[in-house]
């Protein structure tokens, strides 16, 4: 009886292989249960895994549920292309997206495709951050700081005095 094949490697971060639909070959990396990401020279790709875009931003941790990710898409804080998109629309690899979030913007290009929800490593593989968009949310989460040193809270309950000049202070707004 011959020596059972050696083992394979355990597996890398990436597996990745060549796939033929029996009309082109397309690269494929598996990075993990339901992330699929493919690269393709052609640009009508059939390839049948299609991921709804509020699906994906809801896999890649933008939104915490899906419905919040369709209400996004809905209320326009989410483009495609420079474009306005629903939440059936198809995610495809490549894809440049303008997601607001709570006050900060993230422009983003599409690096994998997945329909579930994985740890935050995976979800950051699935999409690349533009240099100059993570720039800019440094520098609005620098001024927000900057803006909010200056505030200091009151370390005790305001004293009746207190009281009766900030209920002064307020009727002033009233007139």
């Amino acid at each position: 009886m011959p020596p059972p094949p050696p083992k394979p490697p355990l597996p890398s971060k990436h597996r990745t292989g060549v796939a033929c639909d029996g009309h082109r070959e397309v690269a494929v990396c598996v990075c993990g249960p339901g992330i699929l990401a493919m690269a393709s020279n052609d640009t009508n790709d059939d390839s049948g895994f299609q991921v709804r875009l509020d699906q994906w931003l809801w896999a890649a941790r933008f939104f915490k549920t899906r419905s919040l990710s369709k209400q996004a898409i809905d209320t326009g804080k989410v483009d495609v292309g420079g474009q306005r998109a629903k939440p059936s629309r198809v995610v495809r690899v490549g894809d440049a997206m303008r997601v607001q979030r709570s006050g900060e913007v993230f422009e983003i290009e599409v690096l994998a495709l997945s329909d579930t929800r994985g740890p935050a490593t995976a979800a950051q593989s699935l999409y690349a951050e533009t240099e100059a968009s993570r720039q800019a949310r440094e520098a609005a989460r620098e001024l927000a700081r900057a803006e909010r040193d200056g505030f200091r809270a009151p370390e005790t309950k305001p004293d009746k005095r207190a009281r009766r000049l900030i209920r002064a202070l307020g009727d002033i707004d009233a007139s």
